[in-house]
Order: structure tokens, then sequence, then C-alpha cells
């Protein structure tokens, strides 16, 4: 059975692999100074970066419109697709998933919508696995129960080198952004089971970063890693270079979607990982 693969930009998933597995990206809309910009085609993530800090009003993304997924399942079945496994970012923190149901439900049980529970990389190494469990020609039953031991695993943790954006945005309500302000604080998160987690807090980024690579060797041995951040890829390559782990696939280093740069704002530093 010929099984097509979907996912949405907030999938971070690099480009070589997309192309190599053919995985059909739709893209999510940021609203910037009046605009709306899709991602990945109007603006580059280094622009995007570049003037973030500067902007009076924060930018907002949204959801592609259903019409936009059910021209992508057509298209796929039309090209021989004879099922479609679309997976998308928690449906906790975006109204992606309930979009991609809709538009679903034009084609009856040939398009099965999976919640990824998670973001960034934490859904791309989901997707990933789902595009590689297609090329051993496995039904979509057992695709999907594969991604769900797959999803069981996944850890995605951050630090946050300033709380204004993700205050002003609204995202995690317990946040008081203000007092971390004031203090310097750099905030560790953990996205799980679709909720943002407060996982502590350090005072400035020497010590944030120190504090970061703590938090990755205590999750143990890992099967597949990347390297997050948005806009401080020196970082990010230098904690990959310091971690130094024995890891069986290559690990990636992802400069993250603007639409999650503009909840997380500029030189955010994390991880996505597979646990063993």
């Amino acid at each position: 059975m010929r099984i097509g693969i979907v996912t949405d930009s907030t999938a971070d998933v690099p480009p070589e692999i997309v192309a190599q597995h053919q995985i059909e990206v739709i893209p999510a809309i940021i609203v910037m100074e009046g605009k709306s910009l899709v991602d990945g085609k109007d603006i580059s993530r280094g622009e995007f970066y570049e003037k973030l800090p500067t902007l009076e009003t924060l930018p907002t993304t949204a959801a592609p419109s259903s019409g936009a997924f059910h021209s992508a399942y057509e298209r796929l079945f039309q090209e021989g697709a004879q099922a479609i496994l679309s997976l998308h970012v928690a449906s906790q923190l975006s109204g992606m998933y309930n979009t991609a149901k809709m538009a679903a439900q034009a084609f009856g049980e040939r398009v099965h919508i999976f919640d990824s529970r998670s973001v960034s990389m934490g859904l791309g190494f989901q997707v990933i696995a789902a595009a590689e469990a297609v090329t051993q020609s496995l039904s979509v039953e057992k695709i999907i129960h594969h991604l769900q031991a797959v999803r069981d695993k996944i850890r995605v943790i951050a630090m946050l080198d300033t709380l204004e954006n993700i205050r002003r945005s609204g995202r995690v309500s317990w946040l008081t952004a203000r007092i971390g302000s004031l203090l310097n604080i750099k905030l560790f998160v953990e996205v799980l089971d679709g909720a943002v987690l407060n996982l502590g807090q350090a005072r400035t980024r020497r010590k944030g970063i120190a504090h970061l690579e703590e938090l990755i060797r205590k999750l143990g041995k890992l099967e597949r890693l990347a390297i997050l951040h948005s806009n401080a890829e020196a970082d990010a390559r230098q904690l990959l270079a310091d971690l130094n782990l024995d890891l069986s696939t290559s690990p990636h280093i992802v400069n993250v979607t603007p639409v999650i740069g503009v909840h997380v704002g500029v030189n955010g530093l994390g991880i996505a990982a597979v646990l063993k």
C-alpha cells in the first residue's frame, strides 16, 4: 500500500529528509507588520530573527486553512497514494491538528490524523519515523502503533533567553515574564504530552547553558538528537560538541521555524531527542 506522509512546518524536518521521503509539508502562517507570510516561503528564518527584536508589535501565528490540507490530501491521492498519515504539532498548542482533522473528513478513513503532542523536531522525529516505516511496507495501523511508541520516547527541552515573547504570546499561563526580565533569568521549559512545563531557571546565559547540558545528560542514552536554536547557531554547535554523545544516527542542528520563534524569542537553545 502506498502511504503519503503529511506534516506542518512546525515540524522543522530538515529539507533533505523532506525531499528524500517526499514528505508533504503544509506551511503555517506568520502575521507580521500587518502582512500574512507563508512560513518557509515569504521570509527566511535569518531575516525573521533579525527583525523580531525591533518590532513594536509581536507577530502572531495562524494555522493554514482547511483548504490547504484538503488540497494536499487530494493531490497525494491523485498521485497514487492509497492512504495518508498526517502528523501535526500538539493539539493543545495549536489549531493545526483540528484544521487537518476537519479537512480529512472529506476523505473518510483514508486519511489518518496523528497528534504528536510535541513541537519542532519532537514532531519532526515522529514524521521521520513514519516515513521510514512506510519504506518497510508496514500497514497504516502498524505505523500508528509504532508512532505511539516513538511519541512516548520524545523529549523536548529548551532554555529561553528572553521571557518577553512567550509572556506576550499568552501561551504559558503560569509565566510571569516581568520578574524574569528584571532578574535576567533564563527559563527552562519542557514540552511534554502537549503541555509546557517549568524545569527551573538560571541567572546568566553561561550558567543556563551549563544547566541545559546537565538536563540533557540526565536523559540517559539517546537514539536521535536535534539541537534546536532561535538564531544562536554558534551556541548550538558548541553545545553539541560539548555533549560529545555517541549516537547511532547523525544529530541535527535546527534553527527553529519563525512559528516557534514568535513565542520563544531570539537566542533560545534546546534539544529534541528520542530516548533509547
